[in-house]
């Protein structure tokens, strides 16, 4: 028995004669948010710019998306990104987003778990305090920070993209609910705002609602979709769309202002209390002054995972009356993958039953 452990340990190199596709990632979690970041093994992209490099990968390779989230090597609520250059010298890095329907324009949990892998890994120089970088994502550039104690980074956080409102106060008939009023609202990507108690939902927010949550996201945002309701981004058509619902109640915990659950995607639901989806609600909670200028607040998520925002600046973007949101938190490194396709393996694409 111990010959053959030992041979084990000796023999663990995989033979890659047998494989016709190898990735290599390394997976964190933010607040308990998953995020596989593909270091190696994808292939070079066409384009000039972050959203050039997405659109190229979206048309020509994302069959590689499938492989990495879908199920056996991933599940329902992965969340993957990988890196491309950025869009001038200003900036150190572009990134494109990825999830189990496509592909998202913002990512407030992947931006800080990036900030926190790049200096974990030493990939960019880093001192004592903290230490900034300029990340490229398909909503613009975004500005982040690690701050890092004892070479170790103990929180990092970023300043989101102009965020804004979109329109207060909508009302819309929901089949089996009826009436329902909500917010719209733009951090990075736009989403649907829902009070749980204004609407009388009569559902609270923790994992035991996990399939209701889900179910009734789904049915909002396609609602929605269907609606006349125009969700335009002022200069960008590749960001105009729906992204995701939040739903949001008050706390019991002292030091927390709310919960926030987002549903996103195709049935996912943000283990993280969202940095996007927070950027919205920034912005809404400044339109209806009920928070001021650099006040720090908490917002936790499903699991009472959290982050801390607070509205940095007001500027104007477009149309818009908007704010520069920024969002903390704390990003672990969960591993190292090499994800091999074998030739005998018939799913190339991964599976999904959801």
């Amino acid at each position: 028995m111990h010959d053959f452990l030992n041979r084990v340990i000796l023999n663990q190199k995989l033979c890659t004669k047998n494989f016709s596709l190898s990735i290599n990632t390394i997976d964190l979690h933010t607040e308990g948010e998953p995020l596989r970041v593909v270091v190696n093994g994808f292939p070079r992209l066409k384009g000039n710019d972050v959203l050039s490099f997405r659109r190229d990968f979206q048309n020509h390779y994302d069959h590689l998306r499938k492989f990495l989230i879908n199920e056996p090597r991933g599940h329902r609520d992965m969340y993957g990104c990988f890196l491309t250059p950025a869009n001038d010298s200003n900036g150190h890095f572009g990134v494109v987003f990825f999830h189990n329907e496509g592909y998202s324009t913002m990512c407030g949990h992947a931006i800080i778990a990036l900030t926190t892998l790049v200096f974990e890994m030493d990939w960019l120089e880093a001192v004592q305090g903290l230490n900034k970088i300029f990340i490229d994502a398909p909503c613009g550039r975004i500005e982040s920070w690690g701050e890092i104690k004892n070479n170790r980074v103990i929180k990092a956080g970023f300043f989101g993209v102009p965020s804004f409102v979109l329109g207060l106060d909508y009302q819309i008939q929901i089949p089996g609910i009826g009436s329902l009023e909500f917010d719209i609202a733009y951090g990075g990507a736009f989403y649907v705002f829902i009070d749980i108690k204004k609407n009388d939902l009569n559902l609270v927010l923790n994992g035991d609602n996990y399939n209701k949550l889900v179910s009734l996201g789904r049915l909002i945002k396609e609602e929605v979709i269907r609606s006349s309701i125009e969700i335009a981004h002022p200069f960008q058509e590749d960001l105009s769309f729906l992204y995701g619902i939040i739903f949001y109640e008050s706390s019991d915990k002292r030091d927390v202002f709310s919960r926030n659950v987002c549903v996103f995607a195709d049935g996912q639901i943000d283990r993280s209390p969202t940095g996007s989806g927070f950027s919205g609600r920034l912005a809404i909670m400044n339109e209806r002054n009920q928070i001021e200028p650099k006040q720090k607040i908490q917002i936790e998520s499903i699991i009472g995972s959290s982050f801390v925002g607070w509205i940095e600046t007001n500027q104007t973007y477009g149309p818009h009356d908007a704010i520069v949101p920024a969002i903390e938190g704390k990003a672990v490194i969960t591993g190292e993958h090499h994800f091999v396709l074998d030739n005998l393996d018939f799913l190339d694409q991964g599976l999904s039953l959801w």
